[in-house]
């Protein structure tokens, strides 16, 4: 039969090799493979896990040969230069001319379809702007003891563990020859965080790594020791992430070293717990005050929380506490919220909750805006945002819907050399970035690819500032949704202000808006509760019928 042919072949090439190769030795090698062939064939036909090889011995192994190079020949040979999956080949190549500082011009038109439906394009002005310094920066916690001036683009939250130590310490050399923050994740401060003096943003995820106690509780006293560092210039309580929104996660004791166990203050030869949820809060209120603890106890920084939006009755109960704190407890407000997209990121997550779980970023960053505005206090939380930003038009849409900044994880990435691999999660990185294999890691180049982080930045402020200019804008704070336009249909186009509902200052405060989602949760909303109480009292009338 057809489908044993490779078998038997093998098996025939073995019996004419082995007298050749007694008779002349350098016939020994083809007797050594058709050995090996045999062998892998024949316990192909004897082991029971696999049907396909039962059935199609040797052959089987070219198709999953086949199968595992798939994405990388769809990638290199059949994808479109703008496919995006997750990032297109365009978007790839532009941030590697700009990391390395070369000619970042393209030739003979756009590659986009301008007539596709969602094109989306700037309009320009007759009479430019002149900008030279394309240093753009934003003042976050003007009130606080210790206001941070943070730059409109920063590297997102990537911990030490899920990147290696030679992308951490080129990662935060190149933010400051940039004069940029790195933000460390919830794995905490590493010592390869320390090692060139680069602006960190401490991520507090659930784990209270670096400040935990004993039994995985938050510690005041570590927080304290930590925090006062003067690298550290603001703290980021991570409420949930756009990889893996309302999903914990258990890094195995194996995988626990001795690095991972001093820089997360967890125990070696056991789990390393991230639960689903906080436990030094359980309620907006609650969430409130313990970011102005964290500021107390750090000596006045700027603190605030990273969200990906879920259900929009939570989001509106803290925006409810803060705003019921802005008049009797003006310390409770946050200083800054990062709005954080359900287009993923570098976390490693189940494929459920990477391609349907969380609100997309732009959606997200509209419902945090509009209802800060709605509240009055939009003028006193800054708001940054991430998903899938890379290019400079990328952060002035982002700018234009609402954001004070920007924040690029895997944008950041590709200029330490990242290949789109997608093998973040297997320990096996090509390029030596998201990997804890020292034979892999060592051998990039933090010194390499710190300049390179440094030049991607720089030169996609400077063409930030080029496009603020062709539209005759002076600094991002500038952009406002009318600026951004959208092909809606062949023959429509609309600009964002006139797609999106956007609030007017103090319009929730009014009333409820005639906006679909403020009109079908924002009543139920409660400061006290992330689910109001006639959802659970709901819930659990519906798990007792």
């Amino acid at each position: 039969m057809s489908r044993y042919l490779a078998y038997a072949a093998s098996w025939l090439l073995l019996l004419v090799s082995l007298p050749l190769a007694l008779r002349w030795p350098q016939w020994g090698w083809g007797a050594a493979v058709a050995g090996a062939m045999v062998a892998l064939g024949t316990w192909d036909l004897l082991q029971r896990r696999s049907t396909l090889r039962r059935n199609y011995p040797i052959l089987a192994h070219f198709r999953y040969g086949l199968e595992s190079v798939g994405p990388e020949v769809r990638q290199y040979f059949i994808e479109s230069d703008t496919a995006e999956a997750p990032f297109s080949r365009q978007q790839r190549s532009l941030v590697y001319r700009r990391a390395k500082g070369v000619m970042d011009v393209v030739p003979f038109g756009t590659l986009q379809d301008t007539y596709a439906v969602d094109y989306e394009w700037i309009n320009h002005s007759l009479a430019p702007a002149q900008v030279e310094d394309h240093d753009f920066r934003v003042t976050i916690g003007a009130d606080a003891a210790q206001p941070y001036s943070a730059s409109v683009f920063n590297i997102s939250a990537m911990s030490f563990g899920s990147l290696s130590a030679n992308a951490i310490r080129a990662l935060n050399a190149g933010a400051r020859r940039g004069g940029f923050y790195h933000d460390t994740g919830e794995g905490s401060i590493s010592p390869y965080h320390l090692e060139h003096g680069g602006d960190l943003v401490w991520e507090l995820g659930s784990g209270y790594f670096g400040c935990r106690d004993a039994d995985g509780r938050f510690d005041p006293a570590r927080f304290a020791e930590q925090a006062a560092r003067p690298q550290v210039r603001m703290i980021e309580v991570k409420l949930s992430q756009g990889a893996k929104p309302g999903h914990g996660g258990v890094l195995p004791a194996a995988k626990v070293s001795t690095e991972i166990s001093v820089t997360r203050g967890v125990p070696m030869g056991v789990d390393c717990v991230s639960p689903a949820r906080h436990s030094a809060f359980d309620t907006p209120l609650g969430l409130l005050r313990f970011v102005a603890r964290l500021r107390e106890l750090s000596g006045g920084k700027p603190v605030g929380f990273k969200l990906a939006i879920g259900h929009p009755w939570e989001w509106f109960g803290i925006a409810k506490a803060m705003s019921e704190s802005a008049s009797r407890e003006p310390g409770l407000l946050p200083d800054f919220i990062v709005v954080d997209g359900a287009e993923g990121g570098t976390g490693a997550a189940p494929a459920e909750f990477m391609d349907h779980i969380g609100v997309p970023m732009h959606e997200a960053l509209l419902l945090v805006h509009n209802t800060l505005v709605g509240l009055e206090l939009r003028d006193r939380v800054r708001v940054a945002a991430a998903g899938k930003i890379t290019s400079a038009f990328d952060m002035a849409r982002t700018l234009a819907m609402g954001a004070d900044w920007c924040n690029a994880g895997r944008g950041f990435m590709f200029a330490l050399g990242c290949i789109q691999s997608l093998s973040c999660h297997t320990d096996r990185c090509p390029t030596g970035i998201a990997t804890q294999d020292p034979r892999r890691w060592k051998h990039l180049d933090p010194a390499d690819k710190a300049t390179r982080v440094h030049q991607y930045h720089a030169n996609t402020l400077r063409a930030l500032r080029d496009l603020l200019c062709a539209a005759g804008l002076s600094h991002p704070s500038e952009l406002g949704p009318e600026h951004v336009l959208r092909r809606v249909s062949p023959v429509e186009i609309r600009s964002l202000a006139a797609l999106y509902r956007y609030l007017r200052p103090g319009e929730l405060l009014r009333g409820i808006p005639d906006h679909a989602v403020f009109q079908a949760f924002w009543a139920e909303a409660r400061s006290d509760a992330f689910l109001p109480p006639g959802r659970v009292d709901a819930l659990r009338r519906s798990k007792l019928s």
